[in-house]
């Protein structure tokens, strides 16, 4: 079910502030401020706005097994919005995705609520990307350990994320895109939250493909999976 409001916080760079007159000179200017916007979502707009996606993230929503694009189905609103606002202001570096969320192409605010709150809705690929190891290997279980550990207390015991605190559902994500994200943080070629960076910095690069194999094979709801295509 989508949540019927969407938020985005939206930082406002105050930097022009630091103009005022001299009298002000000893108050302090906050770096940042942060507004609230609630928006109520339309999935039929968000439909047609998705067009600008679906030649690279392919019409259904389920990116490419090489991990070049993410499946973008199925994944939380909330989480949908942060990347497209972090990208859209510069807080996250992604120069291909740059262009496609900028207000000329997608549209304004309204628009991104709609085309997260549609992709929140499109069925999963039931043949996403998976590791290579099997769960019968010893590669299996240390990723199991590294997850129990590391991540369940944020992204849930299936790497379901959680909607409300903005954390990414990870089930049902190609392997390749896990691995090569996971690679970019612990390379500081990727900005992360400070907790997650600090989680990925103390993980060697076996353990990262261990655990994101791990999670590749976690099973995905039969309900969020396209069922057209389900195999029995």
């Amino acid at each position: 079910m989508i949540s019927t409001v969407i938020r985005a916080s939206i930082s406002i760079l105050a930097g022009g502030l630091l103009l005022v007159s001299a009298v002000y000179a000893e108050h302090q200017v906050p770096e940042t401020i942060s507004v609230t916007l609630q928006f109520k979502p339309d999935v039929i707009n968000g439909q047609r706005v998705y067009a600008v996606c679906a030649s690279c993230h392919l019409p259904d929503g389920w990116g490419n097994n090489d991990g070049v694009y993410p499946q973008l189905a199925g994944q939380h609103a909330t989480v949908l919005m942060k990347q497209l606002l972090d990208i859209r202001e510069g807080r996250r570096d992604n120069p291909s995705m740059f262009p496609f969320v900028q207000e000329r192409t997608v549209g304004g605010y309204q628009n991104l609520a709609d085309v997260v709150a549609y992709i929140s809705t499109l069925p999963m690929s039931p043949n996403h990307g998976k590791g290579k190891w099997a769960k019968s290997s010893r590669e299996y279980k240390q990723g199991e350990r590294v997850f129990k550990d590391t991540c369940l207390a944020c992204h849930g015991d299936q790497s379901q994320g959680n909607s409300d605190a903005g954390i990414p559902r990870l089930q049902g994500q190609h392997y390749a895109y896990l691995v090569q994200q996971a690679r970019a943080i612990k390379n500081h070629q990727r900005k992360a939250d400070p907790e997650m960076a600090s989680v990925i910095s103390n993980l060697d690069f076996d353990e990262i493909d261990q655990v994101m194999n791990y999670i590749s094979r976690i099973r995905v709801p039969r309900s969020d999976l396209e069922p057209k295509e389900v195999a029995l």
